[in-house]
């Protein structure tokens, strides 16, 4: 069976992160976004994988390469170089899929739920489509899924007066059904072919179209907070690892709780360590305090600092910092320094829409 991931976004609401680095790679405990729907479509029983990206010079594509060595599935790569929508980018699928049924995942999404029922509920009712729901408390900012007996009536964008509470989760299973939906479907007021409208005409064609509602927590990892927020939901997933006094990775008066992971070549000196706590490879964490729900990248230099709940990406620089850092995200190379001599000023160098807290 393929599947398809939709990854060919800016992700404009993750700036000035995303700047640089494909929402795609932003790691979530130290794992990039898109290996999180990776895992969770094989887990569905996906053996091959189609990337949308925006370009096939995208620095995903030089991540991940063919997937056989990297995340263990061939991957193909499709470009959508000009955005029109995410019913657009099923569309441009077309040539890879063929005429079996796949899976539609959005790249920015990460669940608690595999989804392994998504695909069997859709396989045994021999549905045109079935589509993940997940219960929303404010159903009014999402799109929902009204049901009728055990299949789905219609979709409905961010309605003022819902008669659901089950969110469109974005994952789908389609039969090629949806190619034929595609080309009858006409652009919405943003201009852009909708996959709720696609499925909506199947509807209205008495095809089937099935709930799967979702078991857990869902994500939508488009923002800094909900990136944070997914890195702490998959850091209190992690099983139950001792504490250990024999390892050599951790130096002087050190204090490492239980559930911290600590990568090759990495020294804790002097330092207390409350997990869980992810930390990568080749780090040095120096007289600081890393609290819990906190990802640490490779090759990272926190020294005489404090530090939790945030994500640390590769390369990072955290040195004398007075205070503790909470809730943050840097990317890759960020240096977050205190100054050691006059004068004591703030030195600011910022891309857009980043946030500064000064106390």
């Amino acid at each position: 069976m393929k599947a398809v991931i939709l990854c060919a976004g800016k992700g404009t609401r993750l700036y000035p992160v995303t700047l640089t680095m494909p929402k795609p790679l932003v790691p979530v405990a130290n794992k990039a976004l898109v290996t999180y729907a990776i895992d969770i479509l094989t887990d569905m029983g996906a053996t091959e994988i189609g990337l949308v990206v925006n370009s096939l010079d995208s620095p995903i594509r030089d991540r991940l390469g063919d997937g056989i060595d990297t995340v263990g599935v061939p991957l193909t790569y499709i470009a959508q170089e000009n955005p029109q929508g995410l019913a657009h980018a099923v569309k441009l699928c077309q040539p890879f899929i063929g005429d079996e049924p796949f899976i539609v995942y959005l790249g920015d999404n990460i669940f608690q739920d595999h989804m392994q029922g998504l695909y069997k509920r859709f396989d045994a009712t021999h549905a045109s489509a079935a589509l993940a729901l997940t219960e929303v408390p404010n159903p009014s900012a999402f799109g929902i899924a009204e049901l009728e007996g055990d299949t789905i009536r219609r979709l409905v964008e961010k309605p003022k007066d819902p008669l659901s509470n089950l969110a469109v989760a974005g994952v789908y299973v389609f039969n090629p059904d949806i190619f034929d939906a595609i080309e009858h479907i006409k652009p919405s007021w943003r201009n852009e072919l909708e996959i709720t409208d696609a499925i909506q005409y199947l509807i209205e064609q008495n095809k089937p179209v099935m709930p799967y509602v979702v078991k857990g927590w869902w994500i939508d990892a488009g923002k800094p907070d909900a990136i944070v927020l997914a890195n702490q939901l998959v850091l209190e997933e992690l099983p139950f690892i001792p504490a250990s006094n024999e390892d050599e990775r951790i130096q002087g008066e050190s204090s490492v709780s239980h559930r911290v992971l600590i990568g090759e070549n990495s020294q804790i000196i002097d330092s207390v360590i409350r997990g869980p706590v992810i930390i990568g490879n080749n780090v040095v964490i120096r007289n600081s305090y890393i609290g819990p729900y906190t990802s640490v990248g490779d090759n990272v230099l926190i020294e005489s600092s404090e530090i939790e709940q945030s994500i640390v990406m590769c390369c990072c620089t955290i040195q004398n910092i007075v205070g503790r850092i909470d809730a943050s995200l840097l990317a890759d190379n960020v240096k977050v320094i205190r100054a050691t001599s006059k004068p004591m000023t703030h030195r600011l160098v910022l891309a857009e829409n980043s946030l500064v807290q000064l106390r």
